[in-house]
């Protein structure tokens, strides 16, 4: 049976040490997240995730969801109890405004607590995910009725949300969308279409359901600019706010899926259902976008979260399993065999794994502190800085955590052998649950052409320029010290081989554009490589200050960290040079064969 135990002192260490959480006491909300008051909501977070969610992962994915011939969705066994008393907790709220009952703590914080949910049940923990995503995006566009009428319970938990995008025939090409809106003397608008991968489209565990779709208004010109976003409640409300009549939105059917059985994946059949614009006619994507820009920092989180459950069943099961010698000498004794921990090829499974992990947590936490910094800081440049950053970083979280979420996932199934493809084990599942959020939200090929296409030059390409100074600025700062010297050197090559990739796709991209196409997702991966590994050297640098500092109890942590610190920059950020060999061969032999030809 799988295992999980959430890496409470590993947060608490990037928080602390690597982001210094007490020097942004000065943004709101942040002044409350004490030292103390963090160890214990992390505290807390991993009890609910371990003894809550945890429990009914694996017997969710094994259920599944079931559809009753009334239209409504059955979750499976538990998963009601687990989400009330997760919403009971007000998990949901914690970074949300305190005047629509939110807790009004730090996003980073938020982030910090959803990976621990995430890993105990990905499926679960998509129902307050799309929640929250359509939280703000009605707290930044609605109307102050709307954010009265509907935040307050979606806040609390009684009452959930989704977001409708995708149709039959249009995935990310929004613009194709058919969805109509026919507007009403009374200002509401009869909202007709059908909508398919919902996630969460209906459910038993929540009084109403918020749906916020995308819809083309009669008359609205085509394309992306004539679309527009509404709230349509699965339940019409009363005049004293609480749900009434049903309104004309029903799930047709679950999708029959590869993973997350335990989310009800919909298609939804909107007929005539009354819906209210949220934010100006045809705007609608730019409404839409507030919540896709935080799911696909919450699907990068997924990514991360399912690679550290697997590795944590994958690092006990190397340390239980007997199966063959030591090559360099019995390692077990009294034993027929040695444990599957001390072969190198297994040590290079898990080092991999571990490396990107607990790299991969500090990318997060750090990206989640440059969100808080964006809309929290009272400083204009420094939010402007701070967004910038944030900006550029969203498609390499999504889509490198993703990409390598799966990898991971299905390199900790390789350690347990047959075992490991014998669902009882639970890493089938893990496997499984993982390949889809390369998919969602963008798949992970368009996040790599929005980081080329848009990102890399917007603004003047202000984003890319700031980052890779501090990078270089760092390096420069630490190269003198002996104990950093290795880490910064290892950095350096990296952030060279991305400037020059940076600079080929300037040269060759803009007569070209096939040129970026053919290169963006090794672009992609590559400034991901080194985006962690100066992740990897501000740990570090935080672990040898700890050490210096006196480390206690804390000693052997940090010696871990430099061991795993010092694998990143040896074995996996020289796979740099390989991405920028691959971004210089150009689109000339991608793009020759006639279509025929495949």
């Amino acid at each position: 049976m799988p295992i999980y135990k959430a890496p409470v002192n590993d947060t608490l260490f990037i928080l602390n040490d690597v982001l210094a959480l007490e020097r942004y006491n000065n943004l709101p909300g942040f002044a409350d997240a004490t030292g103390d008051m963090v160890e214990a909501i992390a505290g807390e977070a991993a009890k609910v995730a371990e003894e809550v969610l945890f429990p009914v992962n694996l017997s969710g994915d094994q259920e599944g969801c079931t559809r009753n011939d009334d239209a409504t969705v059955k979750t499976p066994k538990g998963f009601k109890q687990a989400y009330d008393l997760y919403r009971q907790g007000g998990w949901i709220g914690l970074a949300v405004p305190e005047e629509f009952g939110g807790q009004g703590l730090p996003y980073l914080l938020h982030t910090a607590v959803g990976e621990y949910m995430s890993s105990a049940n990905m499926a679960l923990t998509m129902y307050p995910g799309l929640t929250q995503g359509a939280i703000a995006a009605i707290l930044v566009h609605g109307s102050d009725e709307q954010k009265a009428a509907y935040l307050p319970k979606m806040v609390e938990g009684t009452w959930t949300g989704t977001m409708n995008l995708t149709e039959p025939h249009c995935g990310t090409d929004l613009g194709l969308l058919r969805a109509k809106a026919v507007p009403q003397s009374d200002g509401s608008y009869r909202i007709s279409g059908q909508k398919i991968f919902i996630s969460a489209g209906d459910h038993d565990m929540s009084e109403n359901i918020v749906h916020l779709v995308l819809a083309r208004i009669e008359g609205a010109p085509e394309g992306t600019k004539g679309i527009s976003l509404f709230i349509v409640p699965k339940f019409i409300l009363k005049d004293d706010g609480t749900p009434g009549t049903k309104n004309g939105v029903s799930c047709g059917a679950i999708e029959h899926k590869m993973g997350i059985h335990g989310n009800a994946t919909c298609v939804m059949n909107y007929d005539e259902a009354t819906g209210w614009l949220i934010g100006a006619e045809n705007k609608g994507l730019n409404a839409m976008f507030v919540m896709m820009n935080e799911a696909r920092l919450g699907v990068g989180l997924q990514g991360l979260s399912i690679a550290e459950i697997a590795y944590q069943n994958a690092a006990n099961y190397a340390r239980e399993r007997l199966q063959g010698r030591s090559l360099s000498g019995v390692k077990n004794p009294n034993g027929k065999a040695d444990p599957l921990i001390v072969h190198p090829d297994i040590r290079r499974t898990l080092m991999t794994i571990k490396a990107w992990t607990e790299g991969g947590r500090a990318f997060t936490l750090w990206t989640a502190l440059k969100s808080d910094i964006a809309h929290r800081s009272a400083d204009e440049k420094e939010r402007q800085a701070a967004d910038d950053i944030l900006g550029l970083m969203t498609p390499i979280l999504k889509g490198v955590l993703t990409d390598k979420g799966f990898d991971h996932a299905v390199m900790a199934q390789q350690v347990f052998g047959g075992h490991g493809y014998i669902e009882e084990h639970g890493m089938s599942q893990y496997v499984r649950d993982a390949r889809i959020a390369m998919i969602y939200e963008g798949a992970n090929g368009i996040q790599a052409l929005d980081l080329v296409g848009r990102k890399l030059g917007m603004n003047g390409g202000r984003a890319v320029i700031a980052l890779f100074k501090e990078i270089g600025d760092f390096c420069e700062e630490n190269r003198h010290d002996e104990k950093l010297a290795f880490f910064t050197k290892h950095l350096k090559k990296g952030l060279n081989d991305l400037q020059a990739g940076t600079m080929w796709f300037m040269q060759n991209a803009m007569a070209k554009p096939d040129n970026a196409g053919a290169g963006s997702t090794d672009y992609m991966h590559l400034f991901g490589l080194v985006t962690v590994g100066y992740m990897w050297a501000k740990i570090a640098k935080a672990a040898e200050d700890g050490l210096a500092a006196g480390a206690g109890e804390r000693e052997d942590f940090l010696k871990n960290k430099l061991i795993t610190a010092k694998f990143f920059m040896e074995r996996l950020m020289p796979e740099t040079a390989l991405r920028k060999t691959r971004i210089e061969a150009g689109a000339d032999t991608t793009m020759e064969l006639a279509a025929e030809a495949f």
